[in-house]
């Protein structure tokens, strides 16, 4: 594979811009798999120093389950109406209120298993939801919060969360 061809496929992977993708394969001496876990990295780390920012944009995004028996609603923020009409970030919260309707996490971070952040994503059992949301936030540039969410299920008598 080209060095274009790598470039182009680490990008799609990742998120990354051209010269971070270009900077990591050169980093690794090519070695396309080093180079996904340099990106991986920095992302964490870039989004970690955001995680101080202002989020007052957003959307609310919902699920109903099949059979319209059990679902969510959640609400997540970014920093800018820009990124919330993203497609990054609209699926990013389709699939996060589809994780809390499967998954039926206690709250966003107490740092157990029970919480939304520490749970392991449903459709990509690699990894845990924080690590999908700190993806998309490298690939927005932006710092990304859910401040809230519900889960309803059919015959529930109390509120959850």
């Amino acid at each position: 594979m080209s060095n274009t061809e790598n470039i182009k496929k680490l990008r799609s992977e990742t998120g990354a811009g051209v010269m971070d993708a270009k900077k990591a394969l050169e980093d690794s001496g090519n070695d396309f798999n080093k180079a996904k876990k340099i990106l991986k990295e920095k992302g964490i780390a870039n989004a970690e120093k955001r995680s101080g920012r202002s989020t007052d944009q957003g959307l609310i995004e919902s699920y109903i389950h099949q059979g319209n028996k059990i679902g969510s609603i959640i609400e997540i923020n970014c920093e800018t109406d820009f990124v919330a009409r993203t497609n990054e970030f609209k699926e990013l919260a389709a699939n996060l209120s589809m994780q809390i309707t499967a998954m039926d996490p206690k709250n966003i971070d107490d740092g157990n298993e029970f919480s939304l952040l520490d749970q392991t994503y449903i459709k990509d059992p690699s990894k845990k939801i924080k690590e999908l949301i700190q993806e998309v936030i490298a690939q927005t540039g932006e710092n990304i919060q859910v401040k809230r969410f519900y889960r309803f299920e059919l015959g529930e008598t109390n509120e959850k969360k």
